[in-house]
């Protein structure tokens, strides 16, 4: 399907080479849509710490790519199969883009989707991103965005906030309960921080830099450990919390070579650690995991249900979104200086059209 009523170039921010800044430069504006895509034009595009992946290699990424996975924009098209959306709808971006639909993640859940194996790309990844004017997504995996959410906020939600909100799912922890959040002063933890509290959960908050615990007191944790004390002190702080048990679960978000033991060594026995984070190899101390009786789960994004689920709760609950904000794609690579200098707080978030999020706060 062809798209009319849009310039034949736009500026994108493209990974043209591995290990080399970005590109910023007039690439053709998508003209066409396959019949589950929709064409958004981008109101906001955020950083993640997946795009330094992309950047230095880690993925077979075909080049050269525009980057960001984390996207909001307005619909200008929709493809011929699409009922969901419509033109002018506010939308998050999904990752997923043309799943295969018949794969036996396909076949299974809605939360499974995301996992097809036949996919085309997750978009800023593999494929196309939000780091441009326009970008194309599937519509089977993005979401309407709430009255009450705004772009700025709703753009670090597609990846980190999904992300995260997965990860409780998948950590069983009840109302009532405590779960530990390791590298909770980032931009995946002090969200998960919000929305574990939101639901009743006790949480333990735990980092290693000033700044990510001063976000872990600004998101709300009342109990925020500093993980430079060392492990024993760590655990002995959380089995005092705990009835000498330890919490029901931890999320480790932090790709510190001691991260996933120490979120093992927090948990109680049989509790559940689920690890998000992504280094080169996931390590964990046996003691911790063998001797306790530890259950790791891998958890990534989320789908189409629970991050329609997450957006709603955000609206409900008044989910905050730490970000620093910058102006026009000409700014992603003071962005990616601030998120490589380890003193950012929440994420690095680019406003592309910045005429449209005005319109948009007016009508707030």
């Amino acid at each position: 399907m062809a798209i009319e009523g849009i310039p034949k170039e736009m500026t994108a921010v493209q990974v043209v080479e591995f290990h080399k800044p970005y590109k910023i430069h007039k690439v053709p504006t998508p003209n066409s849509l396959k019949e589950h895509e929709i064409l958004l034009k981008t109101v906001v595009a955020s950083l993640c710490h997946t795009d330094s992946m992309v950047t230095d290699g880690k993925f077979p990424t075909a080049l050269p790519c525009t980057a960001s996975h984390e996207g909001t924009g307005v619909v200008k098209a929709v493809g011929s199969k699409v009922t969901n959306f419509k033109v002018g709808d506010r939308v998050m971006s999904g990752l997923p883009k043309n799943p295969c639909g018949t794969c036996y993640n396909c076949s299974g859940p809605n939360d499974w989707h995301q996992y097809c194996e036949n996919i085309e790309g997750h978009i800023g990844v593999f494929v196309d991103g939000a780091f441009a004017e326009y970008h194309v997504v599937d519509s089977r995996n993005s979401c309407k965005i709430p009255d009450g959410v705004s772009s700025t906020a709703a753009a670090p939600l597609a990846c980190a906030g999904c992300t995260i909100y997965r990860a409780l799912i998948v950590s069983e922890v009840k109302k009532g309960e405590w779960v530990a959040i390791v590298g909770a002063g980032g931009g995946l933890g002090h969200l998960g921080i919000q929305f574990a509290q939101a639901k009743g959960i006790n949480v333990v908050a735990i980092d290693a830099r000033d700044e990510a615990l001063e976000l872990c007191k600004k998101a709300g944790a009342e109990h925020i450990l500093d993980a430079r004390e060392g492990k024993d002190k760590l655990v002995k702080y959380v089995q005092d919390l705990t009835d000498g048990l330890g919490v029901h679960a931890s999320i480790n978000v932090s790709e510190h070579e001691t991260a996933a033991t120490t979120a093992c060594a927090v948990t109680r026995m049989h509790g559940i650690m689920v690890q998000v984070a992504q280094p080169d190899k996931v390590c964990i101390d046996f003691k911790e995991l063998i001797f306790r009786d530890i259950r790791v789960k891998g958890t990534l994004i989320a789908g189409q249900e629970y991050s329609q689920q997450m957006l709603e709760d955000v609206a409900k609950y008044n989910i905050k979104v730490e970000t620093n904000l910058f102006y026009g794609l000409e700014e992603v690579p003071k962005m990616v200086d601030l998120a490589h200098s380890g003193k950012m707080k929440g994420k690095a978030v680019c406003v592309v059209d910045e005429e449209a999020l005005e319109n948009e706060n007016a009508k707030a």
